[in-house]
């Protein structure tokens, strides 16, 4: 029993002591925003990390769009209420499955990225060559990365959101027979601005969330090529773990 509870606590610690860590480094990154930002640096990463993440980012969404709305629309057909189909798939991508879904992807595919350059730059003694030439790794390493996520991954948001409204309206207009005016139309009377403006606001946090990680880890890297790919899959982990959580904390505050 005693060899459990000391598990337990162990565990608890470990984890209070990552987080104490991220925190820190956090703040230390919002310090380093005071100076100017390396605007060639930015741009080289969201071209990187959100350009590639593009063609992903729409199969995902035109797929959720697709199965959406092929799910919901014989329900409300049925009911009478295909007028309202556009209205509910645009209200749910834009809210909730838009942001999370890209946040998911850009965390498997943004976040073992960034971990795992920084992580082999650790290993090979790169950023300890950055301390000797006084160069902060903090300004060349994580403020240009968690700049150009918190642009990218809401751009890329707005994007699925497009493409996901866009596979809801192809099943319904070929596939359930809705016309194409009641799709829209619905779209117009039901979405509000916000309900779209809300998921960009989530994705800019959930933008952060993914770069500080990603950097957290690449730069605790364990040694050798082992460690790389350990710190690698904690960042897609922890990543999604904090994006759900995020989620509904934001979802209460911002609906």
């Amino acid at each position: 029993m005693l060899k459990i509870l000391e598990a337990i606590g162990s565990f608890v610690l470990r984890r209070l002591g990552e987080i104490g860590t991220i925190v820190m480094l956090y703040g230390e990154t919002m310090r380093a925003l005071r100076h100017k930002p390396r605007m060639r640096h930015i741009l080289n990463q969201m071209s990187h990390l959100g350009v590639d993440s593009l063609l992903i980012v729409s199969l995902t969404l035109l797929f959720t769009g697709v199965v959406f709305t092929l799910q919901t629309a014989d329900v409300l057909i049925r009911f009478g209420a295909q007028g309202t189909v556009g209205g509910i798939i645009s209200i749910a991508i834009g809210r909730e499955l838009g942001p999370v879904l890209v946040a998911v992807v850009c965390a498997g595919r943004v976040g073992a990225a960034i971990t795992a350059e920084i992580s082999t730059m650790k290993v090979t003694e790169q950023i300890d060559a950055l301390r000797v030439m006084a160069v902060s790794p903090i300004d060349y390493l994580l403020v240009p990365r968690m700049l150009a996520c918190m642009i990218v991954v809401p751009l890329l948001t707005v994007f699925g959101d497009v493409i996901g409204v866009f596979g809801g309206w192809l099943i319904a207009v070929y596939y359930e027979g809705i016309s194409s005016y009641a799709y829209m139309n619905s779209i117009h009377v039901f979405v509000e601005l916000f309900d779209l403006t809300g998921g960009v606001i989530k994705a800019v946090f959930f933008g952060n969330v993914i770069a500080v990680l990603g950097c957290y880890y690449g730069l605790h890297c364990p040694d050798g090529a082992e460690g790389v790919g350990r710190a690698t899959t904690k960042t897609v982990v922890s990543s999604i773990i904090v994006i759900f959580i995020l989620n509904a904390v934001l979802t209460f505050f911002l609906y």
